[in-house]
């Protein structure tokens, strides 16, 4: 979708009309107001959901560790 011109109004609520599920109950768990700038909305967005992010790491992940 390529939106030129909007506010920062019309970008969230354009991203929020395509949320389902999980997504869309995330979002309306956030506090009112909490949100004011889409580039906070798309952060917290992206920190939420970003599928590549690196794996806690647990305790048991030491025995791992190899000295060469």
């Amino acid at each position: 979708m390529l939106l030129t011109g909007g506010s920062d109004a019309v970008y969230c609520k354009m991203l929020m009309s395509t949320l389902s599920g999980a997504a869309l109950e995330w979002f309306v768990s956030l506090p009112n107001g909490h949100i004011t700038t889409f580039d906070q909305f798309a952060t917290l967005f992206r920190e939420q959901y970003l599928v590549n992010k690196a794996p806690t790491r647990l305790s048991y992940d030491v025995l791992d560790v190899k000295q060469y």
